[in-house]
Parts: C-alpha cells; structure tokens; sequence
C-alpha cells in the first residue's frame, strides 16, 4: 500500500511538473490573443480581427405510426444533429455562417455524382449597416415563414405537410435582407435571391435555369420580442400584440428537380413558380399561425423519352397550414394545427390530398435550446377514384442545444 501510494504521489508531481512547464510557453501564450464572445459559447481575437461562435443541436425522437391497413410501425433516430459556426473576420461587417448535418436524414443516400447533404450552410455576409445585408453562398431562400425558422424552434416535433412539399429550402446564391426595425411602429422588410435553383450541394448536372425569389414582410404593430416572428410559441409573452404578414414568390426556370430544390430528378426541365403567404400573431402566451403555399408549372409530368413507360411529375398544388397555441407561465404549452394539401387535377393520379390534425404538448427548460415535445397526429388521405385511408402517428422529442 505505501509503494503504490508514493508511486500515486509521484505520477501526480510529474503531472504538476510537466503543467507547470507547459504554462508559459503554450498555454498562457495561446490564451492572450483571444477572450469570450459575450453571451455566446466561442472566442474574438483581442485585436477584434476575428471571432468564431460555435452552436450545436440534437433531436432525440422515438414514435409510433399507424396506417390503414398496414401493421404498425416504431421509430427511434436521431432526427437532427447539427453544428452550427458563425462569426466575422477583420470586421464586424464581414460575417460568415456555417451549419453542418451529421444525422441520417440530413446526409442522405451517398452515391456517385450525389454528394451527401453534410453542408447545410456555407454563406459569407457583408453588412454595412444595420438596415442592409448581403450574402453570398448557400443557405435558406426566403420562402415559406416556417421554412425560414429554424427547425429547433419549432412548438411541433416537425413542419407541416404542406412545408415538406412546397418549401424551396436551400439553395447557392446571391442574397439581399433589407429592414429598418421600429420597436412599436410599422416597418416593412425586403428579401431576394438570385440562386442556382437545384438545391444545396448539388453536383448531378448543370444547366442554363436560375431561380428568382423575393418576398415582403409587414410589420403593422412594430417589430416582435427578441426577433419573435422567427421562433415558434410566444416565449417572450409579448405585452402588446404583435403581428407579421409576409407574401413570398419564386419564379424557377429549367428546373431538374420536382419540387424545385428537392425532389426526384425530372425527365425533362421545367420552370416552376411558388407563392407563399404567412401570418404570425403573438400576445401574452397565444400564438396563431396561417400559412398558404402554392406550386404551378405548365405541363407537370415528366416521361423517360427512352421508356415512355417511366414518367416523374412535379409536385403541384396548394395547401393551408392554420396553427394555435399557448404557452404557460409555467413553461408548458398546448399547440393545436391543421394542415390541408390539395393537389393539382394535372397529378392526382400519382399524389393524394391529404387533411392533417395535429395536438402537442411541449415542456420548455430553457426556451427552444432545451425542451420536450410530445405530439398526436391524425392524416386523412384521399386517393384518387375516392379511396380514403385514415393513419395515425405519435411522437415523443427531446431537443437540447447551444
């Protein structure tokens, strides 16, 4: 026992020694030339040339779906998994966002010519002014309201249908934001794209077609708690009311995909053009939501011209999301949604209209950064020639995050 408690006290001051050693050549050096962020998890250069923050996320999910005719079927993944950096280099005007996936559904199928969907964001800003940015890169077009919010600030375990079929999600491009904020006055905002128009991280073909977008967002009652119209729930439980309207349009020409920037590849190209209208209304713990989503494109189907038997369509239509909750003081919330998805007569034999109700229950621990979220869903599929199935699905999530 003595042996091997002086040879305990020995290797402790070896370790000592060698810290001790170490300090002023590596440690104390390194640590000079950087001091925290503020409020965020990262660093800033003490000559304010550089700074890096450094988020993270993580959805645990286990469920239960139920369709008609079918057995059940249990879930249990990682839905999402993501690292978030950001930050400026030499000047506070020159900014950078990078966001990467490392879940399953995120990466995706890796097979030769399709890179997998690792990249999320890869975006570089330059802003002169609070009012004005620019951006150039890949990230999030400014589409559809709950496209545009994070997926971690959600108040349900996911987006609508509507969302999963109409949304134009990321894209690589050129981009411009401009607001002049007004705390309780009305302001408007301004945001365009000039993008590629195949999606993020697409290496598969190249052609001669750009996607336009732009969209206008109102401010009638000024501008929400803590930039509250990109979160979900009224966490903030604004003491006036507050209220977004927005109204979205993307023209994209010569696409290859049948929902633009998702999707299955195409047979032939075709240009699709997208409407989105959204509002938000938030006061003292209520929330409500109405979202309309629209896609149109001439001549949607699409067939092999080697096998006419093969044909690939886009995906055209409309649908309604309409959403309510509360959240109470003590944390907790009740959220309620209705979605409908009404397919265009061009594709209704390849697409069901579908109803979707939808009640959660959530637990929020530290806002949208860490919570629980429970979720019931009913979907109503009306296949074509009047065959209906009714399918259930359940859903338990834990988010926790940076």
């Amino acid at each position: 026992m003595k042996k091997f408690l002086l040879s305990i006290s020995l290797l402790f001051s070896m370790i000592i020694t060698a810290q001790d050693v170490k300090k002023p050549t590596v440690a104390k050096s390194a640590l000079e030339g950087y001091y925290t962020s503020g409020k965020k998890v990262g660093f800033t250069a003490v000559d304010s040339l550089f700074q890096m923050n450094i988020g993270f996320r993580v959805q645990s999910r286990i469920g239960y779906g139920k369709e008609e005719g079918k057995s059940g079927v249990v879930e249990g993944e990682i839905r999402r998994m993501r690292l978030k950096l950001d930050g400026f280099v030499v000047n506070p005007k020159f900014g950078y966002k990078v966001e990467l996936g490392f879940s399953a559904r995120d990466i995706g199928t890796v097979a030769v010519g399709n890179s997998g969907n690792v990249i999320l964001d890869g975006v570089f800003f330059y802003q002169p002014n609070s009012d004005l940015k620019l951006a150039f890169g890949q990230t999030k077009l400014p589409g559809n309201n709950q496209r545009v919010i994070s997926s971690g600030s959600l108040e349900l375990t996911d987006r609508s249908i509507n969302n999963s079929k109409f949304n134009i999600d990321r894209d690589f491009g050129v981009f411009v934001e401009y607001a002049k904020e007004k705390k309780d006055k009305f302001y408007y905002g301004l945001k365009g794209a000039i993008s590629k128009g195949e999606g993020r991280n697409w290496v598969k073909t190249s052609d001669d077609g750009i996607a336009l977008t732009g969209k206008l967002e109102l401010f009638p009652l000024g501008a929400f708690t803590k930039n509250g119209s990109n979160f979900e729930a009224d966490l903030m439980r604004e003491k006036t009311p507050k209220l977004m309207l927005s109204g979205g349009f993307s023209q994209n020409n010569n696409a290859l995909r049948s929902q633009g920037q998702l999707g299955s590849s195409l047979y032939e190209a075709r240009t699709l053009k997208s409407v989105f209208i959204d509002a938000v209304f938030k006061y003292n713990g209520w929330s409500a939501t109405g979202a309309y989503m629209s896609r149109d494109a001439n001549n949607p189907i699409t067939v092999d011209a080697l096998d006419i038997t093969k044909s690939q369509a886009v995906f055209v239509g409309h649908g309604v999301d309409t959403q309510l909750s509360y959240v109470f003081p003590s944390e907790y919330q009740l959220i309620g949604r209705f979605s409908t998805q009404k397919v265009h007569d061009d594709i209704k034999t390849k697409s069901p209209n579908v109803d979707e109700y939808t009640v959660g229950l959530s637990r929020y621990l530290f806002g949208h950064k860490m919570k629980v979220q429970t979720e019931l869903s009913y979907d109503n599929v009306q296949k074509y020639g009047s065959s209906v199935s009714n399918n259930w699905f359940a859903r338990f999530q834990v988010e926790i995050g940076l």
